[in-house]
Parts: C-alpha cells; sequence; structure tokens
C-alpha cells in the first residue's frame, strides 16, 4: 500500500491491528506504575476489604476445624463426617475450599497480604503531601481563593499594615496557634496553624491495621489453639504442636454455690515436663493460666474419664493412662471417648453410661469398648468389660482400671499477640490525633492602603465542624480589638 502526498508516492507500513500485534509495549518502569497506581486506589483497598470481610464471615459462621486437626486424616475423616449432616452436599466443596480452616486457608492469607500491600501503598503515598504540609505550607493566599474559602472574614484595619499583623499574631498565639509572618511590597501575609503534625495520626491508624492483620497472619500460620485439650488425673498427655511438652494434672477440685448448685469455681493442679523433666507447675483456673515459653493453659471445663489398660495380642503394653470421656451422646444418656494405636492402625471408642442415666447395657462399673480401623466404620470388635477384669475386644487386650476425672484446658500459643497488641494501641492513637487534635490552619492578608476592608482571613476547613464556631470567636475579638485601635 502506498499514499501520494504533493505528487510523489510513499510506501505507508500497516498499523498494528491490537497491541497482540505490535507486541508488548509496557515497559518495566510503566508496569510497576500502573502497579502502583492499582493498589493505592481506594477501590482497590474497600475491595480487599469487602472480601477480607466476607472471608471473616464465612469462617465465623462456618464450624471450624478444632487446631491441629489436619495432621491426623482419620480423625480429620471422623470430623467431616460429623459435620456432614449439617452441611449436606455441601461439605466436600467447603472442605475443597478450605472453608472449615478458614483463617489458615489460602484465599484468606492471600487477601489479607494483598490488603496489607495496599494500605503500605497508600500511606507511603499520603506521607510526603503531609509533610510538606507541615514543614511547608502555604504561606500566601491568592484573593481568589480567599473568597472561596470555607470560612472568611473581611475586617477593617487600624493603623499601619504592620501593627495591623501584629494584632493578628497575637490574638492567634493567645489561641496557641504557630504563626509565620511574611511581607511583600503591597501585603503583609499571616499563616497560622495549630497539632500540624496530627494528620499523620491517619497514616498511624492505617499502618494500625498492618499491624493488626500481620499479627493475626503469623498467629494462625505459627500458633496454635486446642480449645479441647484434656488430661485425666495423674496421666502425663502429650501437648503435642511441636511443643516437646508433657502435662499432667495432680488433682483437681470443683466448688458448687451452695443455694443455686452452679460451679463457683475449679481449679487443677498440673505440672509441665518437658524430655521428662518437670519445667513448671501451677495450680489453673479460669482466669489464672499457666504461662510458659509464649503457651497459656487455661481452665476451661471438666468430666469424666476410664483409665485403661490395653495391651496386643503378645501381651505389650500399647496404652495404660486415662481417656477422656469428652463427647455425649445424642441423647445425653452415653459418655463417649475414643483414642488412637498409630502404629497398629487402630482407632478405639470408649463408651460409659453418663452421670444420673441408666442403661440396659452398660451397668455402673462398666465402659463398652469399640475397636475399629483407622480408615473403617466396620468394627473389629465390641465388648462390655467390668472393671478390673482383663477382657478380649478384637486384636486388643483391654482393661478397665478405674473410673477417673478429667480436667480441660484451653492450650494457646499466639506469637502475633505483640503485633496485635501494638496494632491496638496505634489504632487508638490515631484515631485521638485526628479526633481529638484536629488541624486547623488561618490564613491572614493585610494590604498596605488606605479605606476599610484591609484586612482578610480564612481558613479551609473539611469535616471540622467546631472549628466554625472558634474561627467565629477569633474573627469578633479581632474586630473588637482592630476598631479600638482605630479610635484611639
Amino acid at each position: 500500500m502506498r499514499e501520494t502526498v504533493r505528487g510523489e508516492s510513499f510506501p505507508v507500513r500497516p498499523e498494528p491491528a491490537d497491541d497482540l500485534e505490535g507486541g508488548l509495549t509496557l515497559s518495566p518502569g510503566e508496569l510497576l506504575e500502573r502497579t502502583w497506581h492499582v493498589f493505592i486506589s481506594m477501590r482497590t483497598g474497600l475491595a480487599l476489604i469487602l472480601g477480607v470481610a466476607v472471608l471473616g464471615l464465612i469462617g465465623t459462621v462456618l464450624v471450624q476445624a478444632p487446631a491441629g486437626l489436619a495432621a491426623d486424616p482419620a480423625a480429620y475423616r471422623a470430623w467431616l463426617d460429623s459435620v456432614r449432616p449439617k452441611y449436606g452436599g455441601w461439605t466436600g466443596i467447603f472442605d475443597a475450599l478450605g472453608f472449615f480452616s478458614m483463617f489458615g486457608s489460602i484465599w484468606f492469607r492471600g487477601l489479607v497480604a494483598l490488603l496489607m500491600t495496599s494500605v503500605v501503598a497508600c500511606s507511603a503515598n499520603r506521607a510526603p503531601q503531609l509533610w510538606r504540609q507541615a514543614t511547608r505550607p502555604p504561606l500566601e493566599l491568592s484573593p481568589s481563593v480567599f473568597d472561596r474559602a470555607a470560612l472568611g472574614a473581611t475586617l477593617d484595619g487600624g493603623g499601619s499594615a504592620e501593627l495591623t499583623a501584629e494584632r493578628i499574631v497575637a490574638a492567634l498565639r493567645r489561641r496557641r496557634y504557630r504563626v509565620v509572618t511574611v511581607v511583600r511590597d503591597d501585603r503583609v501575609h499571616v499563616y497560622a496553624d495549630r497539632f500540624r503534625w496530627t494528620p499523620f495520626g491517619t497514616v498511624i491508624a492505617h499502618l494500625s491495621l498492618v499491624l493488626l492483620l500481620a499479627g493475626v497472619v503469623i498467629g494462625t500460620s505459627f500458633g496454635f489453639r486446642d480449645a479441647g485439650f484434656a488430661a485425666p488425673i495423674g496421666s502425663r498427655v502429650e501437648v503435642g504442636h511441636g511443643t516437646g511438652l508433657a502435662l499432667e494434672a495432680t488433682a483437681f477440685t470443683d466448688t458448687y454455690d451452695p443455694v443455686t448448685g452452679a460451679p463457683s469455681d475449679y481449679a487443677s493442679e498440673v505440672v509441665l515436663y518437658r524430655n521428662g523433666a518437670r519445667v513448671a507447675a501451677q495450680t489453673v483456673r479460669v482466669n489464672q493460666p499457666l504461662r510458659f515459653e509464649g503457651i497459656s493453659f487455661y481452665q476451661s471445663f471438666f468430666g469424666p474419664a476410664a483409665a485403661l489398660r490395653v495391651a496386643d495380642a503378645g501381651g505389650t503394653t500399647l496404652l495404660d493412662q486415662g481417656v477422656p470421656l469428652l463427647y455425649a451422646s445424642d441423647d445425653g444418656s452415653e459418655r463417649i471417648g475414643q483414642f488412637t494405636l498409630a502404629d497398629q492402625g487402630l482407632r478405639v471408642l470408649v463408651v460409659a453410661t453418663a452421670s444420673g442415666e441408666q442403661s440396659a447395657t452398660i451397668r455402673p462399673g462398666q465402659v463398652q469398648v469399640e475397636v475399629y480401623p483407622v480408615d473403617s466404620q466396620s468394627p473389629l470388635g465390641v465388648r462390655v468389660i467390668d472393671q478390673g477384669r482383663p477382657a478380649s475386644v478384637g486384636p486388643l487386650t483391654v482393661t478397665f482400671v478405674r473410673e477417673l476425672e478429667f480436667t480441660g484446658l484451653i492450650v494457646a500459643h499466639d506469637p502475633g499477640q505483640a503485633l496485635v497488641w501494638s496494632g491496638a494501641i496505634a489504632l487508638m492513637l490515631g484515631v485521638c490525633l485526628v479526633f481529638f487534635f484536629p488541624n486547623r490552619r488561618i490564613w491572614a492578608q493585610v494590604a498596605r492602603r488606605e479605606g476599610s476592608g484591609n484586612v482578610r482571613i480564612g481558613a479551609l476547613v473539611r469535616h471540622d465542624v467546631a472549628f466554625q464556631s472558634e474561627f467565629q470567636h477569633l474573627v469578633d475579638d479581632l474586630r473588637r480589638d482592630l476598631a479600638g485601635r482605630a479610635a484611639h
């Protein structure tokens, strides 16, 4: 194709139809700039906040799997089966999407990371503007700006422009304003501000959100919270979660109100071990946790337990400790506990009659033991056994030694707690700075001319209703002051 211009013919190169035909046209710098503008956009921030809120709502509404349960596939499958009647066919979908462990899911963490990036970008983008406003404010305003100012007044000066400016400066300083004066050929300009650094409170408040989110992410990623830790009295139970700790409850006491019968206090004597060595001991109550190396043990609940001795066919002891009967049957007539023998691939259920209830099959002094493969719901053996008498149940020999109590604790480790507290304090500080110490700026201009109306004063106001009253008091005081000086 050729084009003719003034009788001469030139070849014409066709323009690419689109960017795909013409190749990549964005340089790395332009791509970085566009990405920066995406992250500092208010729409991006609002969308990310909405996304985090929606996922947080899902994590609040849906039942969340207990901490550490995912590490035990058999226990996790059993837990899924327990919630399947509630969610039906959605159970598998929710599980695949990670909704049962929402606050540790890639969706939640990814959105939180993007939101933190957006907040940091917005703060970094705004900080230079606030710095310039605090350190190099505009000292002079043009007459047109005074005309458009939200608050403004025109006054008659008394005496020379310099003396009038001095009266204005004195009035502003009485109100604890910082004042700067600039003298030009035909005007004296006065600038005053108060709390010039407090606009940084918005930056502090924004960064506090980063600290809060970082604390939550670190806490969910590297911490744990086990709200169902049960320790039968006299048994040593591994804390798990990579702590290398074991806890033994040596005693438990519960006190009840003599009138209502409600529990008034319950406490556990606990001893903490590491590698067999005692490292801590304390009486634990609801509001008196045992703390060790950032791990807290809170008293939470209590209940019955069964002391069992379990051996294999060769007589090797596999278990000799109490089994907490943590769960209740649907009708509340039975208490149920379970434990897993991982090396044997077996899961064992222990069933006893609940306190105050009667059972046709399980009498006082008996428990029912059910042995299952870890990956099956078909029992290898089910048998009701008497206290103190060994009995064969499937491939195991089980002895019901005696009845026990267990103490239930909340075991929590939150390495992000310091960041959460720091973020909360920073948020309160930022909010207090913005709302209780608002930045206020006033400009005044004194013209070197004779006649009335040679003083103009104005202020630019945003979201500060109380400033209107203060500004009017200032104007009234200046009007009386300048009128009195003119009369003399």
